[in-house]
């Protein structure tokens, strides 16, 4: 019996500026079943507030406590460990990390930068690596989905810097199980219990199964015909859309 519901947030619910069809619908129809749900997201390009913000104007009844990012999953492990970060990340991340003290970097965080990707950056984050600094990543996906088309995210660069500085990256966004054992503790519920609906195969369904959940793909946002197939362990629910996907977890049978 499913008692709580995640949901990824880009390519779920929105895809740039345009909400899914049926998705402000399915979000209506998930609170009046009293299923309490959260919502887990790799985006790093804005702040947390700056994303419930953006929900907030889309019309989704969205509380700012119900979101859990993966540069917020950073942080805590920065001030867990006390350490000092070289931030490779969007410039509209950067207030998400302002208190933080800069200089002489112990700790390599890396988000989606876009366009503050430059070769200058990534060696400064190569050469503090070489002094044993952790490399904190938000995720390892590949791409995600903009209103005109494909972009490359995060884990791209994650790879060329394990690679270049022989060290295995931290994830603590998705697919990382605590992250998403941290969201489903919030839920007062067993990860058995709950159910992850994301468009990434890897990072929200593979990455949830491998933590104990159950998972729903969805055909919109990045999903390509096949990535279903990709998905071990097998056990994964596919549905077209968010709408279906509601559908299915009011009525599983």
């Amino acid at each position: 019996m499913i008692k709580g519901v995640l949901l990824d947030l880009s390519g779920v619910l929105y895809v740039g500026e345009q909400i899914v069809p049926g998705a402000l619908k399915a979000l209506t129809r998930l609170r009046k079943s009293g299923l309490p749900v959260r919502y887990l997201t790799n985006t790093s390009r804005s702040t947390g507030r700056t994303i419930h913000s953006k929900l907030r104007a889309m019309g989704f009844d969205i509380s700012v406590d119900e979101i859990f990012t993966a540069p917020l999953a950073i942080r805590r492990y920065l001030e867990t460990h006390q350490l000092r970060p070289y931030l490779v990340i969007h410039p509209d991340l950067t207030p998400e990390f302002a208190d933080f003290p800069q200089t002489e970097p112990n700790a390599v965080v890396l988000g989606d930068a876009g366009h503050a990707f430059t070769y200058p950056r990534l060696n400064g984050a190569f050469r503090v690596l070489l002094t044993g600094a952790p490399l904190l990543a938000v995720g390892n996906n590949r791409y995600f989905q903009e209103a005109e088309g494909l972009s490359l995210d995060a884990g791209p660069f994650l790879r060329a810097l394990e690679y270049a500085a022989n060290v295995q990256g931290i994830i603590l966004g998705k697919p990382a199980k605590e992250f998403f054992h941290s969201a489903v503790e919030s839920l007062g519920c067993l990860p058995q219990e709950t159910v992850m609906v994301g468009d990434d195969a890897k990072a929200d369904v593979e990455g949830a199964l491998k933590a104990g959940l159950q998972a729903v793909l969805v055909k919109t946002g990045k999903y390509r015909p096949g990535d279903e197939a990709t998905i071990q362990p097998p056990g994964t629910v596919l549905q077209n859309n968010i709408e279906e996907a509601v559908d299915w977890i009011l009525n599983p049978s």
